[in-house]
């Protein structure tokens, strides 16, 4: 995330404070991100200064008035005319830190070898949220080379439990290892 995209963020967060809807803001950012995910095409649109400004205000106002609040719609007119729409998804995620910071919550990737059981995943959450004393966010990855065991990353930290990163460990103290 970029310094711009850090302070706009804040700067919208801040906003919805005032509005009593910071809430409705992210689950509304959140839409906007996954809409520009899926259409690389159209942030491309909107970020290209060979097409007016003009016209690229005018397709976010088509696109998304009427389907999300009137401030969400004038922040992505403001990212157009700095030229900084490439920056959204980084805005939306120091909207989205700063959000759970103020609501105690703690969002945790979980990466196995395999998809959690719905058991397991309810005991890990429960666990979690003791440990932290906070609301959790769980998403969960399957990555088959981790082998078993599992990695916890949130709040930019790593632990790592997996087979993987043990075998890792061996193999390097065997090499360090003189004979």
């Amino acid at each position: 995330m970029t310094d711009k995209a850090r302070v706009y963020g804040l700067a919208l967060y801040e906003l919805a404070l005032e509005e009593g809807a910071s809430q409705a803001f992210l689950a509304q950012l959140d839409g906007c991100e996954k809409l520009f995910a899926d259409n690389p095409d159209y942030i491309r649109l909107l970020s290209t200064p060979s097409i007016a400004k003009e016209e690229r205000r005018k397709a976010v106002g088509e696109a998304l008035e009427g389907h999300v609040h009137p401030h969400i719609v004038s922040f992505l007119m403001l990212l157009i005319d700095r030229e900084a729409v490439r920056d959204f998804p980084g805005c939306v995620e120091a909207y989205r830190q700063r959000y759970y910071e103020d609501n105690g919550i703690l969002e945790v990737t979980a990466t196995t070898a395999v998809e959690l059981s719905d058991g397991a995943r309810d005991k890990l959450l429960k666990r979690l949220d003791q440990v932290f004393g906070k609301k959790i966010i769980l998403k969960s990855r399957v990555d088959p080379a981790v082998l078993g065991g599992m990695r916890l990353e949130c709040g930019g930290k790593r632990f790592d439990g997996t087979v993987r990163d043990r075998l890792d460990r061996i193999e390097k103290g065997l090499r360090e290892t003189v004979l």
